[in-house]
């Protein structure tokens, strides 16, 4: 702990610099805090009330002010206040304590500089990243903290605007809808009328004098508010509104076009194909238990029969069909034995390819795909053509992307072409070959 009361006229000049009437008593410093005592200097005070001065002291009380750190160290300012007896009589106040409006405001528990630094800190960072800031800082406070102190600040009065802009904002979408009026050169929101009819807009007009430019939509409303306050003043539509102009006619237009959009490959002759092109399955596995289990039964089966046993014997002695010891007895190797588990042929194995074609291009509906292959007089059935695209859908492959929404292309035909991805040049560039009337867009 270190205790310093020597050399007061440094501190007044280190903690009180421009701060007027506070004189230090004593400075203390342990663990990190300095703790120091002051009071004032007046010998007297001025009634708020009556504006009468007044010398005779009442008695006094303590503050304790937070104030900004110094080289790392926490400050608290200990003041002692005095209350002076205001002597006139025709006073309602009786006692007043002694001001301090430099160094901080009544009620406070931080000083005017610490405050301000709040009010910085909370405009730039808000409440919680605020808060790990002002932690950082030496001046910890807690999210709230700066929140109360953006609040507490007074919202800016703006002038008259020279350019206004005038549009709609719903208090509740479908049911309450407001104006704002923002100015044009800033962007500031200037006011908000209550509602978004001609009047209210008029009368504001007409007492703001000196708007000379009216950015709004093209509501009727608006045109005339703005035509009765000032009449003078130049109507034009906004930047956005233009823009959202422009945006809804591309996209009626390439609404118009969108069969261009989700043109698929086209249905041709199915030729139908043989079972030949059908995949060759892969051969057995010979490493496997049921190609071990023929082995053993091959080599079991040759075995007897050197030893001099009928087929018929060899059933019995073993409790198999004569069907199975005579399989494993014609089977010259024990491989042979191995059958490959081919599928049964079909009547759809013809038309799979196809099937495969149609899937692969985005066409996913059974019902469809089921009706296609019956306009070509196919012998198959619906739960035939379910169920191998339920086979198909069971595949890892990829699936091809969508094509693109009439939304998507009205945002590449009014975006500026650098903005532009290389993925959406190119789908831009299929979509206009087959829509060649929006080329004119």
């Amino acid at each position: 702990m270190l205790v310093m009361q020597a050399d007061t006229m440094f501190w007044d000049s280190l903690v009180f610099d421009g701060i007027d009437g506070v004189d230090v008593d004593a400075v203390t410093v342990a663990f990190g805090r300095a703790d120091i005592v002051a009071r004032g200097r007046a010998t007297g005070g001025v009634c708020p009330d009556c504006g009468r001065s007044s010398n005779r002291v009442h008695g006094s009380y303590q503050r304790r002010l937070k104030d900004l750190p110094l080289a790392g160290q926490s400050v608290v300012i200990c003041l002692t206040v005095r209350r002076f007896i205001c002597d006139a009589a025709d006073c309602p106040r009786r006692t007043f304590a002694e001001p301090f409006a430099r160094l901080t405001t009544p009620h406070a528990r931080l000083t005017s500089r610490l405050g301000h630094a709040l009010e910085r800190v909370g405009l730039a960072l808000a409440g919680r990243a605020g808060a790990r800031l002002t932690a950082r800082l030496g001046f910890r406070a807690g999210r709230m903290t700066l929140l109360r102190k953006v609040m507490a600040l007074p919202d800016p009065q703006p002038g008259t605007p020279r350019v206004l802009g005038v549009d709609d904002f719903a208090i509740r979408r479908g049911q309450t809808y407001s104006t704002v009026l923002t100015c044009g050169e800033t962007h500031r929101v200037v006011d908000v009328l209550p509602t978004r009819d001609s009047a209210p807009l008029a009368v504001w007009l007409a007492n703001h004098p000196g708007v000379e430019i009216i950015c709004r939509d093209r509501a009727g409303a608006y045109a005339e508010g703005a035509r009765i306050g000032a009449p003078t003043a130049v109507q034009v539509a906004d930047r956005f509104h233009l823009w959202q102009g422009i945006g809804r006619a591309v996209e009626t237009c390439v609404a118009a076009h969108r069969e261009c959009l989700n043109a698929s490959t086209p249905l041709t002759k199915m030729a139908v194909e043989a079972p030949s092109n059908t995949k060759v399955p892969a051969g057995p596995d010979l490493d496997g238990r049921r190609a071990q289990r023929k082995k053993a039964a091959h080599a079991l089966v040759h075995n007897l029969l050197a030893q001099g046993h009928s087929r018929r014997g060899i059933a019995r002695h073993l409790g198999w069909s004569l069907n199975t010891v005579l399989r494993y007895a014609r089977a010259v190797d024990w491989q042979d034995t191995l059958c490959e588990n081919r599928p049964r042929p079909t009547r759809l194995d013809p038309y799979k390819p196809y099937l495969e074609r149609r899937f692969a291009a985005g066409c996913t509906s059974v019902t469809r795909l089921d009706h296609e292959l019956l306009a070509e007089n196919a012998p198959v059935t619906y739960q035939m053509v379910r169920a191998y695209i339920a086979t198909l859908r069971a595949a890892p492959a990829t699936a091809p992307p969508p094509p693109p929404t009439v939304r998507q292309v009205a945002g590449w035909l009014t975006r500026h072409p650098a903005t532009l991805s290389e993925d959406d040049r190119t789908d831009l560039k299929n979509v206009l070959a087959d829509a060649v009337t929006l080329l004119g867009v």
